[in-house]
């Protein structure tokens, strides 16, 4: 599989008395690929994908992930917090000690990687949803990470926009040499990933090429 973005060994989590959502998880994301992680609702996707963000700390196991790590949420609303689209992306970089003019380039990098290069002075509140997770997206490769974690971007989009939305992230992947994870309960979305996990009461139980994955789960 050559070297790995991001590994998964044996990982377990679970509230405190209560049935543990991941049990025994385990799986490898091989550096500068798109992969996919698939499964029904309860499953544990959004709680392995916190896990890797370092949102929620696992009860047992262990994983690693490539640094810095960029996370993009389900619902921008969640994640957007600044009043214009240039200051939101610019925002995560307040910690990096950038000049001015550097900011700047990385704000319009960015919002260029996403269709979004006129965007820097529009208001949050005027954007469509699906304007408003490219944003998010933004401010996610703005810090330049060498992994991206999306967890369900497009669950909110209608069918157009999400899939355009997974070609772009496709080309910034490839353009940009990142790693990304990206969470989906939609099938067609697995033509522009280059493999795909599937999660079922916390453990992965399948994985593979697209075409081989798709094959399984319609027969």
């Amino acid at each position: 599989m050559g070297e790995v973005a991001i590994s998964v060994k044996d990982l377990s989590f679970a509230w405190s008395d209560s049935k543990p959502v991941l049990q025994s998880c385990s799986l490898e994301v091989p550096k500068g690929q798109f992969w996919m992680l698939l499964g029904a609702n309860g499953s544990g996707k959004s709680t392995l994908m916190r896990i890797l963000g370092e949102l929620l700390v696992p009860t047992s196991g262990s994983f690693s992930v490539d640094h810095p790590v960029g996370f993009v949420f389900q619902n921008p609303d969640h994640q957007l917090v600044m009043p214009t689209v240039g200051a939101d992306v610019s925002f995560g970089l307040v910690q990096e000690n950038l000049s001015w003019s550097e900011t700047r380039i990385r704000v319009r990098q960015a919002l260029v990687s996403v269709n979004l290069p006129d965007f820097e002075r529009r208001p949050i509140y005027a954007l469509s949803g699906g304007q408003k997770q490219r944003v998010a997206i933004a401010g996610a490769i703005a810090r330049r990470p060498q992994v991206l974690l999306l967890d369900e971007p497009t669950a909110l989009l209608d069918a157009d926009t999400q899939l355009d939305l997974v070609s772009q992230v496709q080309s910034i992947v490839k353009d940009r040499g990142i790693t990304a994870l990206w969470v989906t309960h939609r099938l067609e979305e697995l033509d522009y990933c280059d493999g795909a996990f599937l999660l079922k009461e916390g453990k992965v139980i399948a994985q593979g090429s697209p075409k081989l994955f798709k094959e399984k789960l319609y027969d």
